[in-house]
């Protein structure tokens, strides 16, 4: 009986010993210098959640430009859909008709859908009519009327027509603005989105670096895949099969099973799976992300508190649809 629990002993021993080991072992960089990453005791980074949606119309150059120039902002944070005619235009959804006035133009409730069509048939739609303020107000709802003879000129000088990532590339390429960018279409137009910002950021990279300014995520595993093996060149975010492996590794502090790739853990604080609700907003988290040179960036925080929290969490960035609250509250930290 003794000798059985000797036995045992050895056995729990070394497998102790074996889970210190993989604990401790120093894992490889992702990358070498990730501009993402704040150094200790610094301020995070603001990104301007789809240009500061509370504040502004989304997505749009009066979102953008009011972030950047008004309210000094690090990062745009925006999506990324494929028209018809191949250009990228900036929106969260693969239709308008959430943030345009798209059904009282065309008089129907069906979805307008990017893909189905060119970027200048969606330059007739005003992208402020759907947003509403802090007070209450629609104040471009009325911006237009349905036959207005300039209509799109009236669109594009009030900074409410779609954008194209190649305009915001080009409007900010003298600044150090810096992106986060998501390709929302899955399949052959994902990956063609995919090749259209390589080429854009190749074609950048001598005189704007973009190579070093922007991230680019998704949600679909093949466009992941094709972004990882073809342009590995390109700074990712993580897809959610391989943050939910991050994420796993590090609970257990199992590093030596952590080959994640991604140079970005963009995550939200709280994530429910299998039934249990995960804090994802912990330090060792941050800690352990950062010994690869993975930057850590929570999102949609809106919330001061919560914001406060996160800051003093050592979090590098910080994606937000307020960004006037979060720089008040790095003003009132002095930060």
């Amino acid at each position: 009986m003794k000798r059985k629990f000797k036995i045992m002993g050895i056995i729990l021993f070394s497998i102790l010993l074996l889970w210190v080991f993989f604990a401790v072992i120093p894992p490889d960089k992702v990358i070498e210098d990730n501009p993402f990453i704040i150094k200790p005791g610094e301020r995070p980074l603001v990104a301007a959640h789809r240009g500061g949606k509370n504040l502004n119309p989304e997505n749009t150059f009066k979102a953008f430009d009011d972030a950047v120039f008004n309210y000094g902002i690090d990062i745009l944070e925006l999506d990324l859909c494929l028209t018809k005619d191949q250009k990228l235009v900036a929106i969260h959804d693969l239709w308008i008709n959430e943030c345009s006035d798209v059904e009282e133009v065309t008089g129907s409730k069906e979805k307008y859908l990017i893909r189905e069509h060119t970027l200048d048939e969606l330059r007739e739609f005003n992208f402020g009519a759907k947003f509403m303020n802090k007070a209450g107000q629609m104040p471009y709802n009325n911006l237009v009327e349905k036959e207005q003879a300039d209509r799109k000129d009236v669109i594009k000088t009030n900074k409410l027509a779609i954008a194209t990532i190649d305009e915001i590339f080009e409007a900010y390429k003298d600044t150090k603005l810096m992106f986060i960018v998501e390709i929302k279409d899955e399949g052959e137009a994902g990956l063609i989105a995919a090749d259209i910002l390589n080429s854009l950021i190749t074609e950048n990279l001598k005189n704007y670096k973009l190579n070093k300014r922007v991230v680019i995520g998704t949600f679909h595993t093949e466009i992941e895949k094709y972004l990882k093996e073809k342009y590995s060149n390109l700074m990712r975010g993580g897809s959610v099969g391989e943050v939910t492996k991050f994420v796993l590794t590090q609970m257990f502090g199992v590093n030596i099973f952590d080959n994640s790739s991604f140079s970005c853990l963009q995550i939200p604080v709280k994530k429910k799976a299998f039934g249990v609700e995960f804090n994802l907003a912990k330090k060792t988290y941050v800690k352990r992300a950062h010994r690869r040179n993975i930057s850590v960036q929570y999102w949609t925080i809106n919330d001061k508190e919560e914001m406060r929290r996160l800051i003093e969490l050592g979090a590098d960035v910080i994606m937000t649809d307020n960004p006037d609250m979060l720089v008040e509250l790095l003003e009132e930290m002095g930060m």
